[in-house]
């Protein structure tokens, strides 16, 4: 007979959104590689999970997540998702151990939009045309996948690269023509890489404040 002190994760039997969480963030999220690889200027400062609150996690206060929420200390959902994004319902369905795992991975991606952001910014301060950087910046998106996949276990990698290599016939995700050629403009391709989902943002109790270009980035001179 089982305790019944017995920790409600252990206890609970394995699920299948529990182990495609990951593999669906990364899909969506385009995600970052380790904690460690993440700048310094991109350290995060967390609220306490008890009480809402608004904390930047940059002193630019751009091009990085903000904690705007704690995260829900509810256990596993296992009715109706109210949500119509399959993301947050799967977030729903995680244990809160687990909603903490995927809050930082989120922060992550936010701290790679950031990097996109200003990079953009300083191409087209330098003349780049809207291609180079839209290239750029899907390569960037595409070389931070490709890292993120080694934390990744061997069953996920082969679930997102199947995914992809069926829908854009490349495992790393669609290429920048691929995305010319479905959005018509490299500007487009540029916001379509650099895109958030608030939905999912918000269900993490985070929020991602973009560095425009007339936003000077903090390492300038």
């Amino acid at each position: 007979m089982s305790s019944p002190h017995a920790s409600p994760r252990l206890a609970r039997p394995p699920s299948l959104v529990r182990h495609l969480l990951p593999v669906v963030l990364a899909v969506q999220a385009l995600l970052l590689a380790a904690p460690a690889a993440v700048p310094a200027a991109h350290a995060l400062t967390l609220a306490p999970r008890s009480a809402p609150a608004v904390a930047c996690v940059r002193a630019a206060d751009c091009g990085g997540s903000v904690v705007v929420g704690p995260l829900s200390e509810d256990p596993p959902s296992e009715g109706p998702c109210t949500s119509h994004e399959p993301v947050v319902c799967q977030i729903r369905a995680e244990t809160p151990e687990e909603r903490v795992e995927a809050q930082e991975v989120r922060m992550r991606y936010h701290a790679l939009l950031g990097d996109m952001d200003r990079t953009a910014c300083e191409m087209r301060a330098q003349g780049a045309s809207e291609e180079e950087i839209a290239r750029t910046l899907v390569q960037m998106r595409n070389d931070a996948k490709d890292v993120t996949r080694a934390g990744m276990s061997p069953e996920q990698v082969r679930l997102l690269e199947e995914r992809n290599m069926k829908k854009y016939g490349n495992p790393l995700g669609p290429t920048a023509d691929q995305l010319y050629a479905k959005y018509g403009s490299w500007s487009a391709v540029s916001a379509a890489a650099t895109r958030t989902n608030a939905e999912v943002d918000r269900e993490l109790g985070l929020e991602y404040r973009p560095c425009p270009c007339e936003v000077e980035p903090p390492y300038a001179a």
